[in-house]
């Protein structure tokens, strides 16, 4: 994937994904967490969990909570209850992503800091109050099931230009997801693909920042 041309005063705002750029996630602790409760072995449900549409209309709020865990008890074929499909589904998060907290804050000294996450309610209501310290970094934080619009469809990063207010070109996004990445540069914002803190950091510096 092509890196992009980060100078000295080209950029306006920055724009953040969460997981895996601020907040790590491991699937792997929430599939482990499910098998416990079900008396499965990670490897009985790994592999069975992907993506599907259920997935994403949860993530823009279309799909309740008790609709997904219904679909996901199908899917993985378990039975267990609410309650302990929830507590897996956040035992996904796995603290915040090494040097992460210091750059953000070197970062929001220079420019103002926005975050932009594909993510549903439960989820919200989790990473909101533990991770409250490295969120507060962020003048606005644009989620998926809240606004309705998730990436990498154009209308969600059109919808969070608009709010941030300055042209798409001046916002610098980063994201883990490589389709994420292509999204954000089809509606003509400059894309950093991230694969660890360190592409962060030498972005940074390539702005001057």
């Amino acid at each position: 994937m092509t890196t992009p041309l980060l100078t000295p005063g080209s950029a306006d705002a920055l724009l953040f994904d969460l997981g895996r750029v601020v907040i790590n996630v491991d699937f792997n602790r929430t599939l482990a967490c499910w098998a416990g409760h079900a008396g499965r072995t990670l490897a009985d449900l790994s592999g069975r969990f992907g993506p599907d549409e259920t997935f994403r209309r949860h993530e823009t709020g279309e799909v309740s909570d008790a609709e997904f865990f219904a679909a996901l008890r199908r899917t993985l074929g378990v039975d267990i209850s609410d309650a302990q499909f929830l507590e897996g589904w956040n035992a996904i998060f796995a603290g915040e992503m090494p040097g992460m907290n210091a750059l953000l804050a070197r970062a929001a000294d220079r420019l103002p800091l926005y975050a932009f996450s594909n993510t549903n309610q439960p989820h919200i209501e989790h990473f909101s109050k533990t991770y409250a310290d490295i969120l507060g970094h962020f003048r606005e934080i644009f989620l998926s099931s809240t606004i309705g619009l998730r990436k990498p469809d154009a209308p969600a990063y059109d919808h969070v230009v608009k709010a941030i207010g300055v042209p798409a070109q001046r916002i610098v996004f980063f994201d883990d997801l490589a389709e994420n990445i292509e999204g954000a540069r089809m509606r003509g914002l400059t894309a950093v693909h991230v694969t660890s803190p360190d592409d962060v950091a030498r972005a940074l510096t390539a702005l001057g920042i």
